[in-house]
């Protein structure tokens, strides 16, 4: 058996770009999300276009039975990886206050506990004859405190930080890790209603999620460390880093509010991205 890409998030807009461009370049992949249904679709129209191998396995990663459940499939099946791709996320987007414990929880879970265990895991399954790459989506939010979407930005700052971390660890590996620092994307309704409700600045950093997987993918090829998406983005985060962080709060704060307000009641959102 070749060695396998794997795919977390599959089943979503961002997770199916990365699914196909991985399958066009005549990668073997493993897919994981919480539908089977969408899994078995996905793997079926990925091997009639591109004759590869698809693999794929439903779970929940907030539940870590299931979890342990995926990792004891991997091992019982022999699987080795040469890719990880860490794309499911979870965002509540509103104010903190209004958030539940059970919610607070989740997003720790899913955002955070979760990447780091497949992490681990999938390293413990590399191919140790190829280079192995590690992609983990973070997002633009991460290089700001971002006030109504504040444990979604801080989850995502943790990422950042981590995958800067971990990839000096595992270098002597011959492995890399790449951050994939997006801005928005239209990959639900839900999205694209939010950067609707941002008006122009949404529009203008906007990328599409094929180009967003193209490029992320050829930036971990060439071993980068993060990888932001379009000029525009590249261009507000070169301009951020001289504004105070209180001062970015508050300006955050004014455009969410007001963005929010005009699409959402404070709607929890699960995001596959």
């Amino acid at each position: 058996m070749k060695s396998l890409v794997c795919i977390t998030g599959a089943a979503g807009g961002l997770g199916k770009a990365f699914a196909v461009e991985c399958a066009a370049r005549g990668w073997d992949l493993f897919l994981t999300d919480l539908s089977d249904e969408a899994l078995e679709q996905l793997a079926h129209s990925l091997i009639r276009a591109y004759g590869i191998n698809v693999y794929r396995r439903c779970c929940d990663l907030t539940d870590s039975e299931a979890t342990a459940g995926l990792f004891d499939y991997f091992r019982k099946n022999g699987f080795r990886f040469n890719f990880l791709i860490n794309i499911a996320g979870l965002d509540y987007e509103g104010p903190f206050a209004e958030r539940t414990r059970e919610q607070i929880r989740t997003i720790l879970r899913l955002n955070i506990e979760a990447n780091l265990e497949m992490t681990g895991e999938i390293l413990k399954l590399r191919d140790k004859s190829k280079t192995f790459r590690i992609i983990n989506v973070a997002s633009l939010a991460a290089y700001y405190p971002m006030p109504i979407k504040a444990m979604y930005a801080s989850s995502k700052r943790f990422l950042l930080d981590f995958s800067r971390a971990l990839r000096e660890e595992i270098r002597p590996l011959d492995a890399t890790v790449t951050a994939l620092c997006p801005a928005g994307m239209p990959t639900t309704p839900a999205c694209i209603k939010a950067i609707e409700a941002q008006g122009l600045a949404g529009l203008i950093t906007t990328q599409n999620v094929g180009t967003v997987a193209a490029g992320a993918i050829d930036s971990a090829l060439k071993g980068k460390a993060v990888y932001i998406p379009g000029f525009m983005n590249r261009l507000i985060k070169a301009l951020g880093n001289l504004v105070p962080p209180s001062l970015a709060a508050k300006i955050v704060n004014s455009r969410w509010k007001a963005a929010h307000s005009s699409y959402s009641e404070g709607r929890a959102k699960r995001v596959t991205i």
